[in-house]
């Protein structure tokens, strides 16, 4: 199977939306996306790590993890669904930390194509100002970019 497709990009008024088509059916991305057995092994942009502490996958479900930099830096995160539609989509919303900073929208659509999956990310902050601030900060374009290449990666690894 080929695993290596691009992810397509748009940026509109503090929105960022990636889109990849995966060689693989949709309840195997989901579950890749959902299951934190799976998510350890790709999570992140290059060079990160994950640690999941916590995971409930219901609405209003909370799921803690910490990202552990190539650096050695440990990065809290925290996510709370607000919509689960399995396995045809995710909504959540991001924070860094406990205080809720750095909190931004995301809507995952699963789109079933025959034997591949056309996934879409949008990932909404709010204004323009904030995508820029954290893509100078943290490099949320190109870790986006990244985050989806892994997630490709690790689908190739797996038996359909």
């Amino acid at each position: 199977m080929e695993h290596k497709r691009n992810t397509k990009m748009d940026i509109n008024d503090g929105v960022v939306t990636f889109t990849r088509i995966f060689d693989a059916p949709r309840t195997l991305v989901w579950k890749a996306w959902t299951d934190p057995d799976l998510l350890k092994r790709w999570w992140g942009p290059n060079g990160f790590s994950l640690t999941t502490l916590e995971m409930e996958l219901v609405p209003d479900g909370i799921w803690r993890f910490m990202m552990h930099g190539p650096d050695g830096t440990d990065y809290p995160n925290k996510i709370r669904y607000m919509e689960i539609t399995k396995p045809e989509k995710l909504v959540y919303r991001h924070t860094d930390d406990e205080a809720g900073t750095t909190a931004f929208q995301v809507t995952v659509s699963f789109l079933e194509e025959g034997n591949t999956t056309k996934l879409i990310m949008r990932t909404d902050c709010g204004s323009q100002e904030e995508l820029d601030r954290l893509d100078r900060e943290y490099g949320a374009i190109e870790g986006g970019k990244q985050h989806l290449a892994r997630l490709s990666d690790f689908l190739g690894t797996l038996a359909p």
